[in-house]
């Protein structure tokens, strides 16, 4: 994994998601989130709702990559909410198609 940081303070959530990642743990992603969170692949994308959509979409979307690898570089923070910019390459069976992503996450924490 990858991480640059700028001086900010590396937030837990975010922290957590690249180990998640890398064992492709369902459970460890939506540990994350509170029970009502959401998360949305893309701006275009209605946002999946609750840890039971959201560890769905992540045990159908990452159950069979390899080869993953992750990083990321936190851009703007504040008390509740981190912006990093993050990528991510991994091979995707079976014809093993060597895939690279890259995005940005919005991270709002419930402050507890």
């Amino acid at each position: 994994m990858q991480t640059k940081n700028k001086g900010l303070e590396e937030p837990q959530g975010l922290r957590c998601e690249p180990c998640a990642t890398l064992a492709r743990d369902p459970e460890a992603v939506v540990a994350l989130f509170t029970e009502d969170g959401t998360y949305q692949e893309t701006p275009f994308a209605e946002p999946m709702r609750g840890r039971s959509a959201i560890a769905g979409y992540w045990s159908r979307a990452t159950g069979s990559h390899t080869s993953v690898h992750f990083g990321y570089e936190l851009l703007a923070q504040d008390s509740n909410q981190t912006i990093a910019h993050w990528w991510c390459s991994f091979a995707r069976p079976p014809a093993k198609a060597s895939l690279k992503l890259d995005g940005i996450f919005l991270l709002q924490f419930d402050g507890e």
